[in-house]
């Protein structure tokens, strides 16, 4: 069995301009790497280097003619909406971004890696088939499960998304699909406003899609709690091959975005509970991804504390 971590990080990242005042800003990924490497973590990751991701791979969860209308906004530097600005790189590094968790999921299905984290942006779980929004320009999560079916063999994929607002584009994507449950916890009210307790997934696909709203001000042990109580259980009846974790850090209490209270502590807890439950169902195959995080104390710290995590089974 693969003993290490695998880290998947590009400095191209970085190029992907959205302007000084921005939340979803380059220092967000700066404040992270410094805080890795100066954790004794550092030294026992498998550092991989990532490569974009295909047009067609894109084509796995966005509609035929997406990724081009993406190329021609960014290439005229025009916003894909009020709150996801783009510069003339940021295709080319959004490509790299989903290639980063692509990079990831190869490193676990082929065993070079026990599991693995990828540091990316842009984050991509509010792009829908058809739209992007929320700073996410293509959904890295989804692309990546449909990936592990598709080019893999990889049947059932549970993705876990704890970013502190709701992957709207990710269960757009799977509502419909029996062969992949996704979980999202998130404040509610708050963007995009949508993850009602009562959206279950279609006729197609029932009680493949659970989410849990939370009130603000809530902390760790109640997030705890939800994890215990509900997402193993369904984790546990789903009997997934695989785990993905859209890892948004926002529900930090130190970030600007939200009024979760979560610690890193609390994130180092909630991840535990996803690969414990990984070991007993999915041959230990966890896929993490970075979404939103927008405290750079937060972030960072949050960053460590996971990534220590999936380090020191």
């Amino acid at each position: 069995m693969p003993q290490k971590t695998a880290f998947i990080y590009h400095p191209d990242y970085l190029k992907h301009d959205t302007g000084p005042e921005h939340p979803e800003r380059p220092d967000r990924l700066r404040a992270s790497l410094a805080a890795l490497q100066q954790s004794d973590v550092w030294e026992q990751l498998i550092h991989l280097d990532p490569t974009p991701a295909s047009v067609e791979q894109i084509a796995y969860a966005h509609h035929q003619g997406y990724s081009e209308h993406i190329r021609q906004f960014c290439e005229a530097e025009v916003p894909l909406t009020h709150d996801t600005p783009v510069g003339h790189a940021s295709y080319d590094i959004a490509l790299l971004s989903t290639g980063g968790v692509l990079c990831a999921a190869d490193a676990v299905v082929t065993k070079k890696a026990k599991n693995a984290f990828a540091m990316v942006r842009p984050p991509g779980h509010h792009a829908t088939p058809g739209h992007s929004m929320g700073f996410c320009l293509f959904n890295n999560i989804a692309i990546a499960a449909r990936y592990l079916q598709r080019e893999h063999g990889v049947g059932k994929v549970a993705i876990v998304d704890w970013d502190v607002h709701h992957g709207n584009g990710t269960q757009d994507i799977f509502y419909d699909d029996e062969t992949v449950f996704f979980f999202s916890i998130h404040q509610y009210p708050l963007y995009p406003g949508t993850g009602s307790n009562y959206e279950r997934g279609s006729v197609k696909a029932p009680g493949t899609t659970l989410n849990v709203q939370m009130s603000s001000d809530i902390g760790d042990d109640e997030y705890i709690t939800i994890f215990e109580d509900v997402l193993i259980p369904a984790l546990q009846d789903y009997s997934p091959e695989f785990i993905l974790i859209s890892a948004g850090f926002d529900a930090h209490y130190l970030d600007p975005l939200a009024q979760i209270n979560l610690t890193a502590d609390g994130f180092s807890i909630l991840t535990d509970l996803v690969l414990d439950v990984a070991d007993e169902i999915a041959s230990g195959n966890v896929v993490s991804a970075l979404e939103g995080g927008y405290s750079l104390e937060g972030i960072s710290e949050s960053v460590v504390a996971h990534v220590e995590r999936l380090a020191n089974r």
